[in-house]
């Protein structure tokens, strides 16, 4: 067992929490019952989430994508209803947004890069005035396709590819979620490969001209591998049960 505020305090402090810019209220969202004995973890906060967690008897929900994102929000609606729930069965709701993103050791991003065989890791990309991204470079030139279905085979997923870079590659940018407008930030490093959560429609000319490659693997897919990692840290750190929760999600 733990209580509700040692986790907090724990989670804020190693994803130094307080000190990141975000438009997602990062840390504690809704409190819930002071004791812990059951967490469970998920990429987004919503009620299919929200339910699961209940009956598998979560005292604590911590996500990626929480509900809290910088502006004052009437209790109707969707957002009502999650906060309602929540609420009802006193169940804490904890997100971390660009915390998880760019922590160099549990965050999608990292994780993402040595998945793919990378070394030599160094931050690239810009978003709100935090450099979220992670580069490096594989030890030896490798099929584009190849390094897609290593990535594929973490997220569960299949990926977009937009091939318009070298068929062998070594330089990978990782800028998981939705990233696509970073791709010129990958381009101006000179990356082989960038890869995204999602794409929009400026993305395939970005990469054409760029001469580069993209490959998507879905927001919520490329985001999974933070939060499991995240749970496996919190497993070691606390004495509570660790639960992720799939909801599954092609986007």
């Amino acid at each position: 067992m733990a209580t509700r505020e040692d986790v907090v305090k724990f989670l804020n402090e190693y994803l130094l929490a307080d000190s990141i810019a975000d438009n997602s209220l990062n840390g504690l969202q809704v409190q819930g019952r002071a004791r812990v004995r059951k967490i469970v973890f998920g990429v987004s906060a919503n009620l299919a989430l929200f339910e699961r967690a209940k009956k598998a008897g979560a005292d604590m929900i911590i996500v990626h994508h929480g509900i809290l994102w910088g502006k004052e929000q009437a209790l109707t609606g969707t957002f009502g209803s999650r906060v309602g729930f929540l609420l009802k069965n006193d169940i804490s709701l904890l997100g971390y947004h660009l915390p998880l993103d760019k922590h160099p050791v549990v965050g999608h991003n990292a994780l993402l890069l040595k998945a793919a065989g990378a070394h030599d890791f160094k931050p690239f990309a810009s978003y709100h005035g935090q450099t979220i991204g992670f580069w490096g470079t594989l030890p030896k030139a490798l099929p584009v396709k190849t390094v897609v279905q290593k990535l594929e085979r973490v997220c569960g997923g299949k990926a977009q590819v937009l091939p318009y870079g070298p068929q062998k590659i070594r330089t990978v940018g990782i800028f998981s979620g939705g990233g696509w407008s970073m791709i010129p930030d990958g381009v101006e490093l000179g990356l082989d490969l960038f890869v995204t959560g999602v794409l929009d429609e400026p993305a395939q000319e970005l990469c054409r001209e760029g001469r580069i490659t993209c490959a998507a693997l879905g927001h919520y897919n490329s985001e999974k591998i933070g939060v499991r990692a995240l749970m496996e840290l919190v497993q070691k750190q606390f004495d509570v049960d660790v639960q992720f929760i799939d909801i599954a999600n092609p986007i």
